[in-house]
């Protein structure tokens, strides 16, 4: 019987034993290259690939060098959908990176990376240890990006969920592996230099003393080397980049205390530290590690969200369901969706309703019902009912992916107090290098037996490690606290620009009001068709409109009725044809412009829409609105604050008087065209910062006008406007919450830089003095640290 290769599916040679475990299970390989690539892809999290593919793959090649070919793996077109986003030619990947210790890791990725050509952007977060990089596809490839880095000491793979948490899980056991080894052997050191201290006072013999000595050294050997690896190797990535980082002078601090004390037992001469420098490396490994899990408790939401996408979909292909990979569907595809499974993609129902839970996106744990016509997203819930979808996009440009993409970019921001603490982060270093310098020159010549550890002392107690960690973790932990609320944080300057805005200007509809339109009533002017066949017709037209308004048609949709030549005019109505006939709906003042007939003008300017057909009014239509729950308590809250509030309407006077006089606004304006939004947002913004809040769909001008851009809803889509902020919860009131962590976050920040540069500040000259012991200096040194990690948790209570 012929055995044929598992990736390639020639047969296997006779006498040749090579495989590979794919998916838990021996699979047979033919050749070297074969199994180097399928080990490559069951390495890289990519098993999916063959329990989804269509075909066997290509012959593989004999991976020379491995690594290298490793990422020439994910240049594939057809592995690169699952984690890859295209806007034109520029590619967008959020990458998972090993290694980074510090703010310093991250910043010297960044400075090498944005060097090559062809790479547009890259933002790389120091607390989620991820990348998010542009890059144009003609000029360079993924697989070169992920080389360089691997070049400058570090290893980066595509984000995926499941990678993400191994890699925690990786770097928690390692952690917990170099604590237990070098805590075990520091409590056998410890016990020897209690003899050795003995031996001080009872004239110990030289051999006893050299014995202890010899086994002091052999024990901490594994502590300087394996333990403090991690601070040797970052010390060493950017002493390659000609960059100084906080590693440096604790890998300095810890090789001269071991060679000077390695250099006493030789010689039997002088002093040991054994002891001492080994109690240093655990309590900075100890330091690092509660660090390490503070930071990975607050890095957590991305991976969380990814977790929510299904691997499997069940679509209609010639009327028969399917079950195919989900990141293979495609726009237009239908997908049967059964009560309780999870959607695998953004899509329209077409059939069927039921009740979604959309709390991963809204943070609102009660379901939304969903019917025909309505959208639905990737990662949120069916709840009791069959439904059918036509998907809209592609995996990785779903509703959820973009959360994600944008959720990393936002809390790879740096504000500008962070960019100028990266600058001093690198100069401080330099500084304690020069000042540990001095103060070995001073002790020497001044007390000799002392000037050793008051240098160890300076070099590890001032280390900045704090300072680095100042802005990321509370950037990081205020990003995670506003998405578990329902708030998108689109653009990065939002955290930093928020607590400055001292004018909110409002759209109306949807935004103050629900947007939940009814209509309470019809009226028709020598109309050829009844109220229960024109309401149809204009749902088919209103259909293809985002509007708050054609939401109120959607229970009059009926698929039997097909309009053609649909023009959507924004800000005004719709255009289409029915039945060669030519259909006009919008706003008041718009229809009336377009019409002759003026016989029902003055009695129906007020209606909230007029229907043309032909050029001849034939209905006004009215309908009711309700101002949202929480609008008084956000206007109340705003102007308690001192913030000044204004009304940006297109509606009509009536349509705003209800507001009017419902709500505390400070000024209020009707009627106003995008023009005239536009106008007056740029007189106000002589005055005021300006805050535009509206419904994301007619008011993208405006928003990119404004100083900030809030949006309220999910309803459109994310990339289609401008706004900074997305209320997913489509809760009004939510603005206070932002408010309220944007200012938190910048009192946080501030916080922790005045303990950043205030420790520092006080524990040089103490150290230089010779005020600190070593002892002290690593625990001062990891104190400052943890402090600044735990006072940006804060963030997320």
């Amino acid at each position: 019987m012929t055995i044929h290769c598992f990736h390639c599916d020639e047969p296997v040679p006779s006498g040749l034993d090579l495989s590979v475990t794919i998916n838990q299970k021996v699979q047979p390989m033919c050749c070297i290259g074969c199994q180097a690539v399928a080990q490559t892809i069951v390495d890289n999290g990519l098993t999916d690939y063959y329990k989804f593919r269509t075909e066997p793959a290509n012959k593989g090649e004999v991976l020379v060098p491995e690594q290298l070919n490793k990422h020439k793996l994910l240049d594939d077109e057809a592995l690169q959908n699952e984690f890859i986003h295209q806007d034109g030619d520029i590619k967008e990947s959020i990458l998972t990176v090993d290694n980074i210790s510090c703010a310093a890791c991250a910043w010297l990725i960044e400075m090498k990376i944005s060097k090559l050509d062809g790479v547009k952007q890259i933002n790389v977060n120091a607390t989620t240890q991820r990348a998010t990089v542009k890059w144009f596809d003609d000029q360079i490839k993924l697989s070169d990006i992920l080389s360089a880095i691997d070049a400058i000491g570090y290893h980066a793979l595509p984000f995926k969920a499941s990678t993400a948490e191994e890699l925690n899980q990786q770097q928690s056991k390692a952690f917990i592996k170099r604590l237990g080894i070098s805590g075990i052997l520091m409590m056998q050191v410890m016990m020897i230099a209690i003899g050795l201290y003995f031996g001080a006072f009872s004239d110990m013999s030289e051999h006893n003393l050299t014995y202890l000595r010899w086994a002091s050294l052999i024990l901490s050997l594994p502590i300087v080397t394996y333990g403090a690896f991690p601070f040797y190797t970052g010390a060493i990535n950017a002493l390659r980049a000609r960059r100084l980082s906080m590693d440096v002078p604790v890998s300095i601090a810890i090789s001269l205390a071991y060679t000077a004390s390695v250099w006493a037992t030789a010689t039997r001469q002088g002093e040991v530290y054994f002891e001492s420098v080994s109690m240093f490396t655990f309590l900075l490994l100890i330091g690092k590690f509660l660090e390490f899990r503070a930071r990975n408790r607050a890095a957590q939401v991305s991976a969380n969200l990814l977790k929510l996408m299904p691997l499997s979909a069940t679509v209609l292909q010639d009327g028969q369901p399917k079950l195919i990979a989900a990141k293979k569907l495609a726009v237009h595809d239908q997908v049967i969706i059964k009560p309780g499974e999870t959607i695998p993609a953004d899509g329209l129902i077409v059939h069927g309703s039921s009740q979604i839970n959309e709390a991963m996106l809204s943070g609102e744990q009660k379901p939304v019902t969903k019917t025909q016509g309505e959208k639905v997203f990737a990662g949120t819930i069916n709840g009791d009912g069959n439904i059918t979808i036509s998907v809209t996009s592609l995996m990785s440009d779903s509703f959820l992916s973009q959360l994600i993409r944008l959720s990393e970019a936002a809390q790879s921001y740096k504000p500008k107090l962070a960019q100028f603490s990266d600058k001093i982060a690198q100069y401080f270093v330099a500084l304690i290098l020069v000042m540990a310098s001095i103060t070995a020159l001073y002790w020497g010549q001044h007390m000799p037996s002392e000037a050793f550890w008051i240098t160890l002392s300076v070099l590890v107690a001032t280390c900045p490690c704090a300072l680095s960690l100042a802005t990321p973790t509370a950037l990081t932990c205020a990003t995670t606290k506003l998405n578990r609320s329902g708030i998108m944080i689109k653009s990065a300057h939002v955290m930093e620009a928020m607590p400055q805005i001292d004018l909110y200007a409002f759209d109306k509809t949807g935004t103050l009001t629900t947007g939940d339109f009814t209509i309470s009533q019809v009226v028709l002017f020598d109309s050829p068709y009844t109220e229960k066949e024109l309401l149809p017709i204009i749902a088919s037209a209103e259909a293809y409109s985002e509007h708050p308004i054609a939401k109120a048609f959607h229970s009059y949709f009926d698929s039997q009725t097909e309009v053609d030549k649909v023009e959507i005019v924004a800000g005004c109505g719709v255009n289409a044809q029915y039945k060669g006939q030519q259909l006009t709906i919008g706003k008041a003042s718009w229809i009336l412009s377009q019409t002759i007939d003026n016989t029902h003008e003055q009695s129906h300017r007020d209606a909230s829409c007029l229907v043309l057909l032909n050029g001849r009014l034939i209905s006004a239509i009215y309908l009711t609105d309700t101002i949202r729950e929480d609008a008084v308590t956000l206007l109340s809250s705003l102007k308690s604050a001192h913030c000044k509030t204004l009304l940006l309407s297109g509606d009509n006077q009536a349509g705003c008087q209800q507001v009017i006089d419902t709500l505390p606004l400070d000024e209020a304006h009707s009627q106003l065209t995008a023009k005239d939004k536009m106008a007056q947002l740029t007189e106000k913004q002589k005055q005021y910062k300006v805050a535009m809040v509206g419904d994301g769909i007619n008011d993208t001008p405006v928003f990119s006008a404004a100083h900030l851009s809030i949006a309220m809803g999910s309803g459109a889509d994310i990339a289609k406007h401008g706004a900074d902020v997305i209320l997913l919860n489509n809760k009004l009131g939510s603005i206070a919450t932002l408010l309220d962590v944007a200012t938190r976050t910048k009192k946080i920040i501030r916080q922790n830089y005045m303990w950043a540069f205030g420790y520092n500040a006080i524990v040089l000259p103490l150290a230089m003095s010779g005020h600190i012991t070593p002892y002290l200096a690593v625990i001062g040194m990891s104190a400052s640290s943890i402090l600044v990690v735990t006072n940006s948790l804060r963030l997320l209570k």
